[in-house]
């Protein structure tokens, strides 16, 4: 069956032509992070991109199948997959089952549409928004929109400047964003209306339309698409190679497909020098987030009590990255959750490891107070995957302790509406009571929240009888 399965890709990749490969690379984008796509140059090495990422297997092909008929290649779904388009309409129309975005969709279909004097046009007409260098002849349609998402001019929930552009030589275009947005308009007010209701709620909490009030806390906002940016700072390779972190991108994975599905605008950047690290959390505290609801950052990598390192064997400060958002810092997120994710060691590492490793490194001084010395950071939390002093784990196959577990939580707890605080003491209670490598790790939740947060999910589930 093995054999079957890679000759059938092969076959498929072989069939494959240089516009295909990027148009599949562009659709495959909420899936697959755009340092990795942009690597890849033949059919090939994208098909095995889809396997590694457990999007398509032997006795799953679904995705494929969607991706062939997203670009119009009907003879190789019916001649390699033995499906016809029907059959995957058919399938397309169960909610939550097409794996390509509605957005992504959109443009890819716009792209297809534009002739050769529409693209110049458009390249015309964004020369003062886009570097010039990006908006050579040579440049397809697909990859100017990447360089439009890559400079925040278009995205999931504002295509206005989109619009703009093409409102004076191909309206019909237009006219179709404007249906692309209303029908995410409709979804979104069909999904406050689906979200399911805690057990405890009675009918007497509940107002004459329905609508419950039992939540004794008021909740943050959370109403945009996407709802905030997910920054992923995560060191693998450092320059001591005895210290790579093997595991780590189990963790970048996890996390990535929790956050997109959670509408998350999620990137990860690897193997970061300690003033990289910083400056990256800067240029994301420098960004307008009025749009957003909320911002989410990971940090993954070795560490010593208050300190992160970078793959250049400095150290950063933690209350040094958190201070970057700041109300005066970052005036656009004042009033709006904002938060943090540490998995990194804050103390000894005492227990030798097989292949669950301790993220730790060097000597530490002892009795370091991590983040209590940072008291003007309204609206944040900083969730650590141990208290100071301590050691925390990871396996080399499948992953950290800490992160693993809390996405597990997320993707249960959140369809409940449970809110993060909850959430993350449901990861204190599970993670504290395991035994690892003879010994125990605490994870810690340090919170400046002034309200709930909870985190709708993108679509309601299917309702149980």
């Amino acid at each position: 069956m093995s054999t079957d399965f890679h000759k059938l890709l092969f076959d498929i990749s072989e069939a494959l032509v240089t516009d295909e490969l990027e148009a599949l690379k562009f659709l495959s984008l909420e899936h697959i992070p755009m340092r990795k796509l942009e690597a890849i140059e033949e059919p090939k090495a994208f098909l095995d991109v889809l396997q590694e990422r457990d999007l398509i297997g032997a006795g799953n092909l679904f995705f494929l199948k969607e991706l062939l008929y997203r670009i119009n290649r009907m003879d190789l779904l019916a001649a390699q997959l033995r499906s016809s388009p029907e059959e995957v309409e058919k399938e397309l129309r169960i909610p939550g089952r097409a794996k390509v975005s509605a957005y992504r969709q959109l443009l890819y279909g716009i792209a297809e549409d534009l002739i050769p004097e529409d693209v110049k046009n458009v390249k015309f007409l964004l020369q003062k928004k886009i570097p010039k260098n990006k908006l050579q002849s040579g440049a397809s349609m697909l990859k100017v929109f990447l360089e439009m998402e890559r400079n925040v001019i278009i995205k999931e929930d504002d295509l206005s400047v989109l619009k703009g552009v093409l409102k004076g030589f191909r309206a019909d275009l237009k006219k179709r964003i404007d249906t692309y947005e209303e029908k995410i308009k409709e979804n979104d007010s069909k999904a406050i209306l689906h979200y399911p209701v805690p057990v405890s709620v009675n009918a007497e909490e509940e107002g004459a339309e329905g609508e419950t009030s039992h939540w004794p806390v008021e909740s943050y906002k959370m109403k945009n698409n996407p709802h905030g940016y997910c920054v992923i700072l995560n060191n693998y390779m450092f320059k001591n190679p005895y210290e790579a972190r093997e595991g780590t991108e189990k963790d970048g994975e996890a996390v990535k497909e929790v956050f997109s599905w959670l509408q998350f605008e999620t990137v990860e950047h690897m193997d970061l020098e300690a003033y990289e690290m910083y400056a990256k959390v800067k240029e994301y505290s420098k960004k307008d987030h009025s749009n957003m609801d909320c911002f989410v950052c990971f940090i993954f990598s070795h560490g010593e009590e208050n300190k992160i390192k970078g793959v250049d064997h400095e150290f950063i400060n933690i209350k040094d990255l958190l201070s970057c958002f700041s109300g005066s810092n970052c005036p656009s997120l004042a009033g709006k959750p904002k938060l943090f994710f540490i998995q990194a060691c804050q103390g000894f590492a005492v227990h030798p490891a097989v292949t669950v490793k301790e993220d730790a490194s060097g000597h530490f001084e002892a009795d370091a107070t991590p983040l209590h010395s940072i008291p003007d950071l309204a609206d944040t939390l900083v969730g650590m995957a141990t208290v100071e002093g301590y050691e925390c784990y990871r396996c080399r196959e499948t992953g950290s302790v800490y992160i693993q577990c809390l996405c597990e939580k997320m993707k249960l707890l959140c369809p409940l509406r449970e809110d993060l605080v909850t959430i993350l003491t449901e990861v204190n209670k599970e993670v504290g009571g395991r035994v690892l490598n003879e010994g125990k790790q605490m994870p810690e939740i340090i919170s400046t929240l002034r309200k709930r947060l909870i985190f709708p999910i993108p679509q309601p589930p299917s309702a149980e009888k």
